[in-house]
């Protein structure tokens, strides 16, 4: 064969290769480019056997959709009620399903095979949620049904893909312990059915996971919320509410626990407590001088001593005098430690409020002040009858009191060492320049608020744009109050229902069946507008029966 030849043969092979990568190329399943984004979950076809059908006696059961799809969470998403020894094998075969039941069925039982979030399309993952293929080995279905809405406990909002499930009562110990069987996820309205029921007592309760999404309940994690009653299910029944919430954790456990690059101890923790306390145990010496701060929620501590020569420290953290934990930390023999005295102030930007006093806070204590090293000039001319006291409410701040003047420029100098620190630290030198904000901007709420049963006990907020808690009173009987000085803008308010009367919202426990305390939210927010008294009238509903 010549040389031309065997080119010509080469090339002739190279084109059919190609011809050949096109084809199964342009057949392969691939996203298309451009348009609008598909949102559209894959949709059902057909089903063999029939969905619903009785006297089953098929060992494989195929679904065929109308695309490509995948399974992702198998494992965890899947299930089979009644349960099984062995689980069904489940292949995807082009655009079909295939279930193939490796165990014998009971007879003359209702099976629902639930396949949660686990079905989804290819390219967006759009899934098929609340699928459910049911039948029955004998002549006749399960046929009742048990529907609600799942909310969250404290802004009453419809609570989207959280897992409502029953527990028949002889297996309700399985909380916390194993995957539901019977389950369905709440739409965005917050709402939930699980169909083909037997007649039996459950146990009702709703989850919504951060974590693995195993369907399994983890306190640390996860919100749970529950019926009072048991459900006896005869017929079918709807409207169950379940209110979600966030239990407090039953056993003490320790975050974090560090020393920080300013010589502090940090330490957080699981729970808030009611009287903490903290004790230096090794070495005992450092327990006298130390300087300790809680969080207002008493989740955490930072801790400041006066001697940082130790190699070590114990720390016992206390509950009401009740040991929690001891905790050791360990510094380096090298370790140093920088302490910048720098603090922060309450201006709004470069505004003072009007009703407030300026004022800064300090990240750590300090031992000394020296006022004639702070300058105030006021339009550029020096002021020395101002005030600088510690905040009586929290021993990290200091207020600068003076009778502050609109429309003039304020510049408040800190020059080094006016502030001195842990182990004789001084601050850099600082400046503040402000003006005081124009009261115009702020306005008042005259609130009239009635109860509807005298001498029990309401937690009445206020709640700002930004979802903050800016004031709260207790009150125990049709009340006005005014709030005054409140910057212009839009405000809701919420009533707590505070049962046991200590002027805070508890959350519930679900192991001792205790639900959380109620709140109402009035729909209707209100603005605040500049300079103005705003009248508000609020009625606050009769506690509903849980």
């Amino acid at each position: 064969m010549t040389k031309n030849q065997n080119s010509l043969k080469y090339i002739f092979w190279v084109c059919q290769l190609v011809v050949v990568f096109c084809f199964f190329g342009c057949a392969s399943p691939k996203s298309v480019e451009g348009g609008p984004r598909d949102k559209t979950p894959p949709k059902v076809l057909k089903m063999e056997p029939k969905n619903l059908s009785t006297n089953f006696t098929a060992k494989k059961v195929t679904i065929e959709f109308d695309e490509y799809f995948k399974l992702q969470d198998q494992f965890k998403e899947f299930n089979i009620s009644p349960d099984v020894e062995r689980q069904p094998e489940l292949k995807v075969k082009q655009k079909t399903l295939e279930i193939t039941f490796r165990d014998s069925l009971q007879k003359n039982t209702t099976y629902t095979l639930n396949f949660g979030k686990m079905i989804a399309d290819i390219n967006e993952s759009n899934i098929v949620k609340n699928f459910t293929y049911v039948f029955s080995t004998g002549p006749k279905l399960d046929s009742l049904s048990l529907s609600g809405k799942v909310t969250d406990a404290i802004t009453g909002l419809p609570v989207l893909d959280a897992t409502a499930f029953i527990l028949p009562l002889n297996r309700d110990t399985l909380l916390g312990k194993g995957k539901p069987s019977i389950y369905a996820t709440t739409d965005s309205s917050g709402n939930f059915k699980m169909q083909n029921l037997r007649a039996d007592n459950y146990r009702l309760y709703a989850i919504k996971e951060t974590g693995g999404g195993d369907k399994i309940y983890q306190q640390i994690s996860d919100e749970i919320g529950f019926t009072k009653d048991t459900i006896k299910l005869k017929a079918a029944i709807t409207d169950q509410k379940i209110r979600l919430f966030k239990e407090d954790p039953s056993i003490f456990r320790l975050l974090e626990r560090k020393i920080n690059s300013d010589g502090s101890i940090l330490m957080t923790w699981n729970q808030k407590l009611r009287k903490p306390s903290i004790t230096l145990t090794e070495p005992a010496n450092l327990d006298a001088g130390k300087v300790i701060k809680f969080s207002k929620t008493n989740d955490s501590v930072r801790v400041w001593l006066n001697d940082l020569s130790f190699d070590s420290v114990k720390v016992s953290i206390l509950e009401e005098g009740k040991l929690q934990q001891i905790v050791k930390l360990t510094r380096g023999k090298k370790d140093t430690y920088q302490r910048a005295l720098i603090p922060a102030d309450n201006l709004e930007g470069n505004l003072l409020n009007p009703n407030n006093p300026f004022r800064l806070t300090f990240p750590m204590p300090i031992t000394a002040v020296d006022p004639g090293k702070i300058i105030l000039l006021e339009d550029s001319v020096k002021r020395t009858n101002f005030q600088l006291t510690k905040d009586s409410t929290d021993f990290l701040s200091y207020i600068v009191r003076f009778p502050w003047a609109k429309r003039t420029i304020y510049e408040i100098e800190f020059t080094e060492g006016s502030f001195t620190g842990p182990f004789a630290s001084k601050n850099k030198a600082f400046k503040k320049k402000f003006e005081l904000a124009e009261s115009d901007n702020y306005g008042t709420l005259d609130l009239k608020i009635s109860v509807p049963e005298p001498n029990k006990s309401y937690v009445v907020q206020v709640i700002n744009d930004k979802k903050e808690v800016v004031n709260q009173l207790v009150i125990k009987a049709d009340t006005t109050v005014t709030f005054r000085n409140y910057r212009a803008g839009k405000y809701f308010l919420r009533m707590i229902y505070d049962t046991n009367k200590n002027g805070k919202w508890d959350t519930g426990n679900v192991r001792s069946g205790i639900q959380p305390e109620q709140i109402y939210n009035e729909p209707k927010d209100f603005t605040i507008r500049a300079n103005w008294v705003q009248k508000q009238t609020v009625a606050i509903p009769k506690e509903l029966p849980i």
